[in-house]
């Protein structure tokens, strides 16, 4: 579907009134000029021919001002719907993106995409109707002018149309220009990320800091300026060749025609007021080109990165996954054969994970370990649906996951990742029950202090790394999912709150007939598992758990003589 179509759709209401006020103002502008040539063209008005010309000048004026008016309110208004709906669509496409590709791109770059994009879009956009004025301006102008002057009209013509040629020309080179402008730009954001997420050590650090400025940041921001305005440098080309053009046909008509056509001096005169009216518009034409060049820009870029504007009312594919498998009533999770691999950060070889043989069943509370990059978390994210399998498959009760019901095998889970992210202005505890749940999970995690109730939302003040850990497992449970997800959720905690979550939260989650996966490290806690299960480089085993907790001395041996079954395989088949 055509983007431009697509995003225009609901508002052609406010499309069509700005076009047709733009056009009234246009035709408006184009009478006003006729009116005026017929004013100096004849003797003196008298009576009720001066009060026609009196009357026909004010109301010309009056509506070419009003419908212009008009138009730019309705222009404002549909640029601030459009920029909206551009960030929404562009915000759909990136949650419907394969998390393997969002992760690929970098946030950087999806940043870029929903500031600069959004916005070079959008003033492509809101131009339409404003081009639509300006069209009607133009032929209006250039009708008067073959009416009057049919020998100063072709020489427009041809100005006009070679101009044009000249200015397709150059404008060729501002968009290469454009282009490199644009791929700076992610590298910009990357550097303004940078900054903020790294301010610690840049102020602590004076010679970093100044490094930063002048070679990382400052080389960038010199690099889209120069770029930028060599784009800009060749659209100014452009329009000094179709402004020179012009002049030459004015110049033609006022000091050519009259000898070598026979213009009377009438004609003559309604020409060049024609000509100097009509340069307004083809200016304002040319100066709405470099948007729309860097709105194309724009558009392929989105294409690169895998962003389309889709339209949200597209059909999609409906899942396949049987509703029974949504709740809590699912029997088992299997993943059969499933292997998955990357190319590591700074490293020319691949990484690849399994084949891993690998179900859950409801209640069972399953530890995940091993050392840093041993793909514990890339098993977890396969395992929810967040990476799709090279071979193998997920099943869940026997039903095959794919791309048509990936999504709503989802929904099973609810996960605490590492490098997590709490929504907390999105819980909703709009009905008593769940208020109470939340009151006392404050409670129990000591965050009643930092965190209160208010409308049905929660209220944060200041909370550290841990405490916002403890409100990101609140709000895992209030999802109240049949499977969970916690990747190192300790690992920020006091032993206080270790021993809560280890010896309160999961086996109330049991009980509950509820799923944990749990990534861990925390040694002494491994009895609380039903099952251990160790990573190493991609391969998948199994280590013998009691149901005491553990001495670090046997877990520690077992990681490093890696003596355990290759491949795990607890098979319940």
């Amino acid at each position: 579907m055509n983007p431009f179509g697509s995003l225009l759709r609901g508002s052609w209401p406010v499309v069509a009134c700005a076009i047709g006020a733009g056009l009234a103002s246009g035709f408006a502008g184009a009478a006003v000029i006729g009116l005026v040539h017929e004013a100096m063209s004849s003797a003196p008005a008298a009576g009720e021919a001066r009060e026609r010309l009196i009357a026909s000048f004010i109301g010309l004026t009056l509506l070419a001002v009003l419908s212009k008016g008009v138009s730019e309110v309705l222009l404002t208004r549909l640029g601030q719907s459009i920029v909206g709906e551009v960030r929404r669509r562009l915000g759909r496409s990136i949650i419907e993106a394969p998390l393997r590709q969002i992760e690929a791109q970098g946030p950087h770059r999806l940043l870029a995409a929903l500031n600069d994009d959004a916005l070079v879009i959008t003033q492509a956009y809101v131009q339409l109707p404003h081009i639509c004025v300006c069209a009607a301006t133009i032929l209006g102008c250039l009708v008067y002018l073959a009416w009057i002057a049919r020998s100063a009209f072709l020489v427009v013509l041809c100005a006009l149309v070679l101009g044009v040629a000249l200015f397709r020309l150059q404008e060729a080179g501002a968009l290469r220009f454009f282009e490199r402008a644009r791929e700076t730009s992610d590298t910009l954001f990357r550097h303004f990320r940078a900054l903020t997420v790294g301010i610690k050590e840049l102020k602590i650090n004076r010679e970093r800091g100044e490094a930063f400025l002048a070679d990382s940041l400052g080389q960038s921001l010199t690099t889209y300026e120069r770029d930028f305005v060599g784009g800009m440098t060749r659209y100014s080309v452009g329009m000094g060749w179709g402004g020179l053009l012009f002049y030459a046909a004015l110049g033609a008509t006022v000091f050519v025609l009259p000898s070598a056509a026979g213009l009377s001096a009438s004609a003559v005169a309604g020409a060049t007021l024609t000509l100097l009216y009509l340069m307004g518009p083809v200016a304002q034409l040319v100066e709405i080109a470099p948007s729309a060049g860097r709105a194309a820009v724009a558009f392929r870029k989105l294409d690169d990165l895998g962003l389309a504007l889709a339209d949200p009312d597209q059909p999609r594919a409906l899942s396949a996954l049987p509703a029974r498998a949504l709740g809590s009533s699912w029997q088992r999770i299997e993943l059969r054969g499933v292997t998955h691999s990357y190319m590591r950060e700074y490293e020319e070889t691949s990484f690849r994970l399994g084949p891993i043989a690998l179900d859950f069943r409801p209640g069972e509370i399953v530890f995940l370990v091993g050392g840093n990059g041993s793909g514990k978390t890339t098993l977890a994210k396969v395992l929810l649906g967040l990476y799709a399998p090279e071979e193998g498959e997920l099943r869940v009760d026997g039903v095959a996951i794919g791309a048509a019901n990936r999504d709503q095998y989802r929904q099973i889970f609810s996960a605490i990742f590492a490098d997590y992210h709490v929504f907390d202005e999105q819980l909703d505890l709009g009905d008593a029950r769940a208020r109470e749940r939340v009151t006392g999970y404050l409670e129990r995690l000591k965050l009643d202090r930092r965190v209160t109730v208010e409308g049905g939302r929660l209220r944060v003040g200041g909370l550290s790394t841990g405490q916002r850990k403890r409100l990101a497992l609140i709000a895992a449970l209030l999802e109240d999912r049949s499977f969970y997800l916690f990747d190192e959720w300790a690992a920020d905690q006091d032993p206080e709150f270790r021993r809560v979550f280890y010896r309160e939260f999961l086996p109330e989650l049991r009980a509950q007939g509820k799923t944990a996966l749990v990534i861990s490290h925390d040694e002494q806690y491994f009895g609380v598992a039903d099952r251990c299960l160790h990573m190493d480089f991609g391969v998948l085993s199994e280590i013998a758990v009691t149901a005491q907790p553990l001495s670090p001395g046997p877990v520690v041996e077992a990681f490093n003589a890696h003596e355990s079954e290759p491949a795990l395989a607890r098979s319940t088949s």
